[in-house]
């Protein structure tokens, strides 16, 4: 591990405020005060590995090599060496997250695998096989999100891991069913070679975004399968307390919200992206109040 360059100034200890289109509530104002600057600490790690990743015109490898600095500033602060200057809004704050709350690193390390096999199997084009594999890649792209959150709450039984788990699976299922008309011209393939056996389904007909009954029935199908998901970690909602429950709650709505605009397009989520807007909040804090 290479230690960490050191800052021409002390790295700051409060995290920037969440700016980015989520379609979830982050560290909001539902978030119990005291917790909101490490979860907005463990956001902006993720947000910007996931940038990293994603964003800009790298190559695959330029992407890679990113990455693996930014897990050494990783191994780095975590070891107690001061954040280096390149990233030193993130790990400053991050670094006071870890030390006041022991957030396990491992889990935030989770994280940075998934965004590299992500950048492997895209510049591959490489298809997940089953959903068996989908779900060991939303274990480390997603659950180790719910697990932080849950350690920073105090949570840590083996049934509320199991339900957070779910739900965490359930949002990044959700997000790449919102996301096919964006993922597949770029080469993202989430809808596994199995699903797409079963529904005979072709991948040249998926790279068009063709509008088939199987392609409609296939979409249909994988959101089927977040909603169970999710409605296995729903009873999680009730075993936070206060301030914590209602933004799960939040949380869970509105990937359920996304599922129902992704049913009612009956699979031309192939070529259009559904979005969250004002009513549909109105009526997620309703469906909240009912939970």
């Amino acid at each position: 591990m290479k230690p960490a360059a050191q800052p021409s100034s002390p790295a700051p200890t409060l995290a920037a405020p969440v700016t980015h289109y989520e379609n979830f509530p982050v560290a909001s104002l539902l978030c119990p005060p005291h917790l909101r600057q490490p979860i907005a600490a463990i956001y902006g790690f993720a947000r910007t590995a996931d940038d990293i990743a994603d964003e800009g015109d790298a190559t695959p490898a330029e992407r890679l090599a990113e990455l693996d600095a930014y897990r050494d500033e990783l191994l780095a602060i975590a070891a107690g060496q001061a954040p280096g200057a390149r990233w030193a809004t993130v790990f400053g704050p991050l670094q006071h997250a870890i030390r006041q709350h022991g957030l396990p690193v491992p889990l935030l390390a989770d994280l940075l695998s998934a965004f590299s096999q992500d950048i492997h199997k895209t510049a591959a084009g490489a298809t997940y096989a089953d959903r068996a594999e989908l779900l060991d890649y939303c274990r480390r792209s997603a659950n180790p999100v719910g697990r932080l959150l849950l350690h920073l709450y105090g949570v840590h039984d083996e049934t509320a891991l199991a339900q957070s788990d779910a739900i965490c699976s359930a949002l990044q299922l959700i997000n790449f069913w919102q996301d096919l008309s964006v993922d597949i011209p770029r080469g993202r393939h989430y809808l596994s070679d199995a699903d797409c056996v079963r529904h005979g389904v072709g991948r040249a007909e998926l790279a068009a975004l063709a509008s088939t009954p199987a392609n409609r029935q296939l979409v249909v199908d994988n959101a089927r399968w977040a909603r169970e998901c999710m409605l296995q970690g729903l009873p999680l909602v009730h075993r936070l307390p206060g301030r914590a429950g209602w933004e799960l709650r939040l949380v869970v709505q509105g990937g359920l919200r996304i599922l129902d605009k992704v049913d009612a397009l009956q699979g031309a989520s192939l070529h259009t992206r559904p979005k969250l807007g004002k009513a549909d909040w109105l009526r997620m804090l309703g469906r909240c109040l009912r939970m």
